[in-house]
């Protein structure tokens, strides 16, 4: 059954994490808000809109954020140097609700209670935030934001107590949903993942004594850290220095998002002790098989998608070519898009190589289709390259249905998958061919059981 929430918003026709979330204890006060800004910036691939960070000293917890990029809000650092504390938390944030770019719905949110100060940071979606909403507004509270962040705060503040940990014992099995928090307080960072460990968080350890928490484990490659394990789903990690502690709220089973694998982690990152790019690389291959091509080369879609062109190109013993060029210095050009910037992103953003393109059949491999317009674009891009036949082949299922644990798809009435059969999409984007991978091969291939991933954009049956 679907959960009842307020219908999405899409700013493109492609599928967006919301956020990235990173904390912990660092070896060197002096350096902690720095080496956090480095952690942000590999999870930067994670949101867009805003970035923050927040830090724990004697003083204190003090945030600074802001909207725009890590390298816009953090340009030389100078905000966040000058401020000692071993104890910090960052966010990037993407939005998926029209409100998104409002300044104050950027995190990590700074909230002073009666018992002391947090800073939250938030990834994900509570499906049942109107209703947590509803019931505190009626007993009083007042919200600075739109965001499902500020409830978690709320409803530890009405639960009295000055232990922050029995707190958020008794709060959390009332949030339902996909999340992962981390909240910053005076003496410790606490990373929470949702029930069904639909959202990613990972645990890490830095110098062999101090531990972090991040929605990837690319982020601890950045700073030298070591991978420990995953957050169990349904499990608080409490960070103190030179001590971890654990507690489990919720023993639901698992039910990761598959998309992790597919297009939103970092090819560099492990989910599941699964590398991500070998994980995609896979996924062409079994692509390959099922739906082969007769053309002269393959292409991906830069960048999630390049991973799976070349297992493909592998698999269907073609070439690889690099027939499509992105121009990685657009920024945020798309924040808050007219109709008319809307026709022209594909065009600023890609661009394909005429001179491979031209008179040549093209496999050309994208991760997902959402509305459709995106690959109706390409596929006109690179017919008017010169390319005699286009085949799309997408290293996923048909997207049938909306995600509501915090990822950014249309109403189903927008998915073309949703309103049209294969054959149909392939006569609207104008392609040769079209292909997909079934949901059968996605598991095998991904070598994790049905039941233990998020599958409900391409099956309509959700976990929670």
């Amino acid at each position: 059954m679907k959960p009842g929430i307020s219908t999405l918003y899409l700013k493109e026709d492609r599928m967006e994490e919301e956020c990235g979330v990173f904390g912990g204890v660092m070896d060197d006060e002096e350096n902690a808000a720095r080496m956090a800004c480095f952690a942000l910036y590999a999870l930067q691939h994670r949101g867009q809109e805003s970035a923050g960070i927040a830090i724990s000293s004697s003083d204190g917890i003090s945030v600074t954020k802001g909207l725009g990029l890590v390298s816009e809000v953090f340009p030389d650092l100078s905000r966040i140097e000058g401020r000692p504390g071993k104890l910090v938390s960052g966010h990037v944030r993407y939005s998926y609700g029209p409100e998104g770019s409002r300044p104050e719905n950027s995190q990590p949110l700074f909230l002073r209670y009666k018992h002391g100060e947090i800073a939250v940071s938030h990834n994900g979606n509570l499906t049942n935030n109107r209703e947590l909403k509803n019931e505190l507004e009626q007993q009083g509270s007042i919200f600075q934001t739109t965001t499902d962040s500020e409830l978690l705060a709320h409803l530890v503040a009405r639960e009295g107590s000055p232990n922050l940990i029995d707190s958020l014992k008794n709060v959390l099995p009332r949030l339902k949903g996909g999340f992962a928090y981390v909240i910053l307080a005076p003496q410790m960072v606490i990373g929470i993942r949702d029930p069904l460990g639909i959202r990613p968080l990972s645990l890490g350890v830095i110098n062999g004594e101090n531990y972090l928490v991040a929605s990837e484990t690319c982020a601890f490659d950045t700073l030298g850290a070591e991978f420990v394990r995953e957050v169990q789903p349904g499990e608080m990690i409490v960070i103190t220095e030179n001590n971890v502690s654990s507690y489990r709220f919720s023993d639901q089973g698992s039910a990761l998002c598959v998309f992790e694998y597919i297009y939103f982690a970092r090819p560099d990152s492990n989910l599941c002790g699964k590398n991500v790019h070998l994980v995609r690389k896979e996924l062409g291959k079994a692509l390959a098989k099922e739906s082969p091509a007769d053309a002269d080369f393959v292409t991906g879609v830069p960048d999630s998608s390049i991973s799976a062109a070349t297992g493909f190109a592998e698999a269907a013993d073609l070439p690889y070519e690099m027939g499509l060029v992105k121009n990685r210095y657009i920024g945020r050009t798309f924040i808050q898009p007219t109709a008319e910037t809307r026709k022209l992103g594909v065009g600023l953003k890609l661009n394909p190589v005429t001179k491979i393109v031209n008179n040549k059949r093209v496999v050309i491999i994208d991760d997902s289709i959402v509305r459709g317009t995106t690959s109706l674009r390409l596929i006109k891009m690179l017919r008017s390259a010169g390319a005699r036949e286009v085949h799309l082949r997408i290293s996923s299922p048909p997207v049938i249905s909306p995600c509501y644990y915090g990822i950014n798809t249309p109403t189903s009435e927008e998915l073309a998958a949703c309103q049209s059969d294969a054959e149909k999409m392939r006569q609207y984007i104008g392609a040769d061919s079209i292909g997909f991978l079934n949901v059968d091969n996605l598991t095998k291939t991904i070598g994790m059981k049905k039941e233990e991933m998020c599958l409900a954009c391409f099956t309509g049956r959700y976990p929670c």
